[in-house]
């Protein structure tokens, strides 16, 4: 008993020891380059996260900006135009926000029920970006052909108003933001208004975001000064559809929620790193349903 006692102290002793010494380590060499956000940080993504869960909205209601607790959360925007019918066309909107001094364009997700039928379904493929919307895209980079074809149903009036809002408010910053199937059509419509508009600065904050494209596509993201950021939450299992080997790939940029709360920048695509998405949740099987709508940062999905 003696024995086993000694046993079990000398490990909890060496242990403790070789823990205090991973703690002195940067934390960039800990976590072989992922780091943990600050609060403040964390704080300055609030009003992105209103905003994408404001987008779950009917169009009448984000165009009056009476939509409840996500609207008086950004009193200071300014609405411009909204569309799309919840159906074959997600809810958008853009508008000004005169605090951050930016456009902002909206796009509705979706729920997993909703959701993963896109993702799973086998016909859905990849497919070249649409050189109108993507002007020199490069050929090889595909897009899945469900997010492509709900990302142009809307464009045309999406790109109207940015640029009638940039023209009015005398602006060249534009951050679009959507969760789920939103976050998909707002990482396309990033990159397509940034071709379009390559005098402007360009930024994407999605949540709980599918993987959009192919390897090729990825890269072509990563290449762009398009600023991107994907936040997932826990073991949500939307960030891992659909699957790598299928040829889907994220870009870079991904934050991930841990089960403590704490958010860590994952660098690189898809972060096979345990305090990853790609690395914690293996396969659905693995996920939770009920991380998808958040929270983030104390904050849930959807219109309420």
């Amino acid at each position: 008993m003696a024995s086993s006692f000694t046993v079990k102290a000398f490990v909890a002793l060496l242990v403790a020891s070789l823990s205090s010494q991973v703690l002195a380590l940067p934390a960039t060499l800990r976590r072989q380059g992922i780091t943990a956000l600050s609060q403040s940080q964390v704080t300055a993504f609030r009003p992105y996260t209103h905003y994408a869960s404001t987008a779950y909205c009917e169009p009448e209601t984000t165009l009056a900006w009476n939509c409840g607790a996500n609207c008086d959360a950004n009193p200071g925007f300014v609405p411009i135009a909204s569309g799309g019918d919840g159906a074959l066309t997600q809810f958008w909107y853009v508008g000004y926000d005169s605090k951050l001094g930016e456009i902002i364009v909206g796009h509705q997700g979706t729920d997993t029920k909703k959701i993963l039928p896109i993702l799973e379904d086998a016909s859905f493929i990849p497919i070249p970006l649409d050189s109108d919307l993507f002007p020199g895209a490069p050929d090889d980079a595909l897009a899945h052909n469900g997010f492509a074809g709900s990302q142009e149903r809307s464009a045309a009036d999406v790109f109207a108003a940015v640029k009638k809002g940039l023209a009015k408010y005398g602006t060249s910053k534009v951050t679009v933001t959507g969760h789920s199937l939103g976050a998909a059509i707002g990482l396309l419509d990033s990159v397509s208004l940034h071709l379009r508009l390559p005098n402007n600065t360009i930024r994407f904050v999605g949540y709980g975001m599918p993987r959009v494209g192919n390897q090729s596509f990825a890269n072509f993201v990563d290449s762009l000064p398009v600023s991107v950021t994907h936040v997932n939450n826990m073991e949500d299992f939307v960030p891992i559809l659909p699957g790598r080997f299928l040829g889907f790939h994220h870009p870079s940029g991904e934050v991930h929620i841990q089960d403590s709360g704490e958010w860590l920048s994952c660098p690189g695509q898809d972060n096979t790193s345990e305090l990853c998405t790609t690395g914690d949740v293996a396969n659905i099987f693995e996920g939770d349903n009920d991380n998808h709508n958040g929270p983030y940062d104390g904050i849930e999905m959807g219109c309420a």
